[in-house]
Parts: structure tokens; C-alpha cells; sequence
């Protein structure tokens, strides 16, 4: 089938909207699951570089520097072709992801951990609490609650990382978008991606001022951030 003529460009793209948000709950999806992931893995390797000793806090630490330092092109690939972690590229991409957000998620909590004086962790055991229970009891809560900016940049990256998934075929938000102008059924390249990178847009403003909503409630007054 020949092009369509160039004034048809939008109208092809509104044809294919739906196409589009499909490819955008896929987005949506593999970030909220890469983030949790990331939290899963991140939060108690974030405690153990600060409380931690020994052969397991080194483990963690480098680990951590390994995956920063890696492309996450070249762990994505390296899970779903060398690896084969799953025949599923969304279970690929979803433990790429989470694993990379984990190593940064990791030094996020770490920083907000450290930020919570240690005199609170003092009194604490001075009152009678264990160590483990004065750090779940005292610091934790307002660590998480200090990260919370930080994590906001997190799950930003995230969402546009997820674009990164097109190299193993999973149907998210860039894939469907190239799959449409490369079809040879239209022009509308230029128009596509401008429609893509709206809706990325989107997600990621609504995201980030949800984030500072959730920040301006739980913020320590007069505290620091992570």
C-alpha cells in the first residue's frame, strides 16, 4: 500500500490512538513493577551499607557500584539472550529495570538512613529498645519519608527507561510507535513521535506532582531530604 497522503499524518496517528495507550500500560506497568522491585531490592541493601558489616556489606556495595556502572542496555540484553531469566520480555525488562532502580534506590535510602541523627538512635536504645527495633521504630520512618524527592527522580528515569525495553520486542509505549510508521502504511513518523513524547510527557508530569504532593504531607518540618 502506497503512503498516505502527508495531510492524513494526524489522522492516522488518532486512528492508532488506541494502539498507543495500549503501549502505554504496558509502560506504566513494567515502571510501577520495576520500581517495586527496585524498593524490594533497594530499601534493605540501603540498611545494610549504613548498619551493616562484614563479607555481606561488601557484597552489597559492590554489586551496587557493578550494576551502576553497567549499561542498562547491556543488562537488559545480557538477562533476556544470555541469561534467558524468562522467555517473557515484560519478566526480562521488569528484572533489568528493577535491579539497575535497586543499585540507585539503594544510595537514595542510604543517604536518608545517615541523614537521621544518631542521637534519636541513642535515645531510643536509651528507653530500652533493641537496636533493630530503634532503627525500624525511630529511623526507618523518617528515612522514608526523606527519600521521597529522591525517589521522585528514581521512578522518573525509570519511566523513560523503559523505552530501553525495545531492543528485546516488548510491545511498550516506544515499540508500538515504531512499529506504526515502520509498517509502510504512513508518513506519519515525525507525528508519532511527537504524540509519544507527549504522552511520555504526561506521565511524567503527573507523576512528579503527585510525588511533591505525597512530599509536602509527609516532610519532616525543618528536616532534611535525602
Amino acid at each position: 500500500m502506497p503512503p498516505l497522503p502527508l495531510q492524513s499524518d494526524w489522522a492516522f496517528v488518532v486512528e492508532n490512538l488506541d494502539l498507543l495507550i495500549a503501549g502505554t500500560g504496558v509502560t506504566v506497568a513494567l515502571t510501577v513493577a520495576s520500581i517495586l522491585l527496585g524498593f524490594l531490592l533497594g530499601f534493605p541493601a540501603g540498611a545494610i551499607e549504613v548498619y551493616g558489616r562484614g563479607p555481606l556489606k561488601r557484597a552489597v556495595e559492590t554489586a551496587g557500584v557493578v550494576l551502576r556502572g553497567t549499561p542498562l542496555l547491556v543488562i537488559i540484553i545480557l538477562l533476556f539472550f544470555g541469561l534467558s531469566v524468562s522467555s517473557s520480555a515484560f519478566v526480562t525488562a521488569t528484572i533489568a529495570l528493577g535491579l539497575r532502580s535497586a543499585a540507585y534506590q539503594s544510595q537514595i535510602f542510604r543517604g536518608a538512613l545517615q541523614s537521621v541523627d544518631e542521637g534519636q538512635l541513642e535515645a531510643a536504645r536509651a528507653v530500652g529498645m533493641g537496636r533493630f527495633q530503634a532503627i525500624r521504630s525511630v529511623v526507618v520512618p523518617q528515612a522514608l519519608r526523606r527519600s521521597v524527592p529522591g525517589f521522585q527522580n528514581e521512578f522518573t528515569i525509570v519511566l523513560k527507561d523503559t523505552s530501553i525495553a525495545i531492543v528485546i520486542g516488548l510491545g511498550e509505549l516506544l515499540t508500538v510507535g515504531q512499529n506504526l510508521y515502520q509498517g509502510g502504511q504512513s508518513t506519519a513518523a515525525l507525528e508519532i513521535f511527537l504524540t509519544v513524547s507527549l504522552i511520555y510527557f504526561v506521565l511524567t508530569f503527573v507523576t512528579n506532582r503527585s510525588l511533591d504532593r505525597l512530599d509536602d504531607r509527609f516532610s519532616i518540618p525543618g528536616g532534611e531530604r535525602a
